[in-house]
Parts: C-alpha cells; sequence; structure tokens
C-alpha cells in the first residue's frame, strides 16, 4: 500500500520564479512536478484567451495532474494550481466560471509556497500585469485565506529562496511526522 502523497502547491504572481523553483524542489525531494498546464496551452493559442480557454485550461491541469500523481515519490509538486484560473478569470473577465468555482474546494493542495515578489520582473510574452504584482500577491493572500489553505510565504533571491522553499516544506512535513 502506497503512502499518501503530500500535495505541494507552488504558487504566486507572475515572474516570481514557480516554474524554477517546482523543478528544482522535485530534484532535491527526487520527485516528479507537475508543470503549468495554462502555459503550453497559452503558447498555442492564436488569438487572445477567451473564457472558454481558461475552462480548458483548469481541466487540463486537473488532467494532468491525475496523471502525473501515482508516479510522484512521497511529494507531488505542483506548479500552480486551479486557483490561478479563478484568478486569471477574475482579472480578465470579471468572474468565474460556476463549473470552477464548484471544483475548487474539491482539489485543494496539502501545503502552499506562495513566492514573494521580491525577484525582479523577468520580460516573457505570456506575462501581463509587471505593474500589478503587488495586487495580485494580495489576491493570493485572499484566495488562500478563503480556502483555509496551509501556506507560507517564500523570500529570497537565488539558494536562499531556494533554501527557504525547503526549510518551510521541511517544517511542515514535521508535523506530519513525515521526513520528505
Amino acid at each position: 500500500m502506497n503512502p499518501k502523497i503530500i500535495k505541494i502547491a507552488i504558487v504566486g504572481p507572475e515572474s516570481t520564479g514557480k516554474s524554477t523553483m517546482s523543478k528544482y524542489l522535485a530534484d532535491y525531494y527526487q520527485t516528479i512536478w507537475v508543470p503549468e498546464f495554462a502555459r503550453g496551452y497559452c503558447e498555442n493559442l492564436t488569438g487572445d484567451c477567451t473564457l472558454q480557454d481558461e475552462i480548458n485550461m483548469f481541466y487540463g491541469q486537473l488532467a494532468l495532474e491525475k496523471e502525473l500523481l501515482p508516479k510522484a515519490n512521497r511529494l507531488l509538486i505542483c506548479d500552480t494550481t486551479f486557483i490561478t484560473i479563478k484568478i486569471w478569470s477574475d482579472a480578465l473577465f470579471d468572474g468565474t466560471p460556476q463549473e470552477v468555482l464548484d471544483e475548487l474546494p474539491k482539489h485543494q493542495y496539502d501545503f502552499y509556497l506562495l513566492l514573494d515578489i521580491d525577484m525582479p520582473w523577468q520580460d516573457d510574452p505570456l506575462r501581463n500585469f509587471p505593474t500589478q504584482r503587488e495586487h495580485f500577491m494580495q489576491v493570493w493572500h485572499q484566495e488562500l485565506k478563503a480556502l483555509n489553505a496551509n501556506y507560507k510565504v517564500v523570500s529570497g533571491i537565488g539558494e536562499a529562496r531556494f533554501q527557504n522553499a525547503v526549510k518551510a516544506i521541511d517544517a511542515f512535513t514535521a508535523k506530519l511526522n513525515l521526513s520528505a
């Protein structure tokens, strides 16, 4: 019988190093990570993102997590979560589809690392809001609190940021009497 897989979500505003952190943490904990489905999806869009695209990305992320979960070694590191769909839908379309809202509480994570906005902005064609990082940081806090999520803000640059993330995960798993 396999022990329960602990789902760790790496979240935060744009350009906070979520994908890089996810890869590093997966390597460190000798497990796999779930990439952000939306990135590949958006790279293939030929027009502006629609509300239907947000729904498609929601279900794509769900399917990718479900596919990769059995391959995880004690921890599953997730580069972003379904909350991202809610945040972007609210920001871009003034609301989130009900089907996404209905599913959000059913797909929680054991622990969230909210990456701070203390890193310099890096331009990317898929990033939209370089001047609204503080706003989106507050939105992330609100969304995580609304879910009563167990989360920790991770700050720092480079290796310090990574070490702060490891300390947060180790402290969380120690409370569960697990060694990551």
